[in-house]
């Protein structure tokens, strides 16, 4: 029988062996979750949120308290935009229905993307989540390469379908990788120390290819996510994937740029943040925002890498690609451009990495600050001179923040490193309520 201590790893999840701390609503409603969903669903925070709207980057209780969002990539413009939301109802009040009827709204929309992405990428196909994104690209490398082999980053996360849970490491200890996945350490500027981090990691994406080919499974594909997120975001270095890259195309490898959680403006630099390393991938997969809300995911790639996949069988997905999909698509490109959020980006997470920094210096328990853009992480250590984990404290402080109405998460393979990811329309005073509120929580917690 499954223990409390035995469950399946994530970062910032509610134990459920404390169900009896929570007051009577709060505890009737995770019995009920239990119930009904079952054991495989998990909760965020130590006490759990209960949320019924939102609008901006606000949530709201059922008691009317207000939360400062400071962690949902999936509504990235903010909650219910209102006009991703009106494109949507005008949409579905028209016409919902698949992509083998002739309509413009698909063409147009991957016309679009296919103008933020450079000449080679020449395609786009549409599905419904990212782990689908991934799946199809997954299963084309194999195609296109005649490799089975998967190289991916020691704490990745690329989705929760078969296959994408395969090469998905974050996922715990109980999730079983596939036997033609092979994990490389992340490019922990932190703590690696190395005159040339693209080259160091190149080495090890060399020798885990080496393994491969011993084994007779070759190389398919090597996936990363470009800000690598999941390992702890490591954003300090961005050039690193040019000499992975040579390694993993000599030995006829593709590489696949998860653009899921770094896409769509979210690094302040470019629209995608395989851009900020100077190469051009072969897939790119898309997910989580492109419909602030709605489920539209895909990938862009290479005809050379399609060709062959579509020729000798057809793809089909009944809802990815569908006109109202389409039509959420299409108003997320127009909101990101006409409010300027790149731009946004940049300029707020500017701010809010400074902020981030200034804390650093009157805090020695926070060992580094990384990242950019609206996407950052604060590493939580015991001793700045050994820089020891601290998944306990960054835990305590995810919470603390919490009961201050301030929702983040955590991130990396020790849990410590605070993930701090805020909507695209973040605006300064809303970077001055976090920090305040961040500093107190590091205060308050010992």
């Amino acid at each position: 029988m499954s223990t409390a201590k035995s469950r399946g790893k994530m970062n910032n999840s509610f134990n459920p062996d404390m169900i009896s701390q929570l007051d009577a609503r709060a505890r009737e409603n995770v019995e009920r979750r239990a119930r009904l969903l079952g054991p495989a669903y998990r909760l965020f925070y130590a006490d759990p949120v209960e949320i019924r709207r939102a609008e901006g980057v606000f949530l709201y209780d059922s008691d009317g308290n207000e939360y400062l969002d400071a962690y949902n990539n999936v509504v990235s413009l903010g909650h219910c935009h209102p006009y991703v939301n009106a494109k949507i109802k005008e949409q579905m009040d028209q016409l919902c229905t698949h992509t083998r009827y002739m309509q413009d709204g698909i063409l147009d929309v991957a016309e679009r993307l296919l103008a933020t992405f450079e000449d080679e990428i020449g395609h786009v196909m549409f599905t419904c989540t990212g782990s689908e994104a991934n799946d199809l690209a997954l299963r084309m490398a194999k195609y296109h390469t005649g490799n089975e082999g998967i190289i991916v980053t020691s704490e990745a996360y690329h989705g929760n379908s078969e296959l994408s849970a395969g090469f998905s490491p974050s996922m715990g200890e109980n999730a079983r990788l596939g036997a033609w996945v092979r994990r490389v350490p992340a490019p922990d500027t932190y703590r690696i120390e190395t005159d040339d981090m693209g080259e160091w990691m190149a080495a090890r994406v060399a020798e885990q290819i080496h393994d491969l080919k011993r084994r007779g499974q070759g190389l398919a594909a090597f996936v990363a996510d470009s800000l690598f997120t999941s390992d702890g975001v490591f954003a300090h270095d961005p050039g690193i994937l040019a000499p992975v890259l040579k390694v993993v195309r000599d030995a006829g490898g593709i590489f696949v740029a998860d653009e899921v959680q770094s896409g769509f403006a979210r690094d302040g630099r470019h629209m995608w943040g395989y851009k900020s390393h100077g190469v051009v991938p072969d897939i790119v997969s898309m997910g989580k925002p492109m419909g602030n809300g709605y489920p539209v995911a895909g990938i862009a790639v290479r005809p050379e890498v399609a060709d062959a996949f579509g020729h000798d069988m057809r793809y089909f997905n009944t809802f990815g690609g569908n006109t109202v999909a389409m039509a959420a698509a299409g108003a997320t490109l127009d909101v990101i451009a006409q409010e300027n959020l790149l731009e946004n980006c940049a300029r707020v997470g500017a701010l809010l990495g400074d902020g981030l920094r200034a804390l650093s210096k009157i805090d020695d328990r926070i060992g580094d600050v990384r990242g950019t853009g609206l996407y950052w992480g604060v590493e939580m250590v015991g001793d700045r001179d050994s820089k020891t984990p601290d998944g306990t404290r960054a835990a305590a402080l995810v919470n603390e923040l919490r009961r201050r109405r301030v929702l983040i998460s955590a991130t990396g393979y020790h849990g410590n490193v605070l993930k701090i990811r805020p909507h695209l329309t973040f605006a300064p005073e809303h970077v001055d309520r976090f920090l305040t509120e961040l500093e107190g929580a590091l205060m308050a917690v010992q």
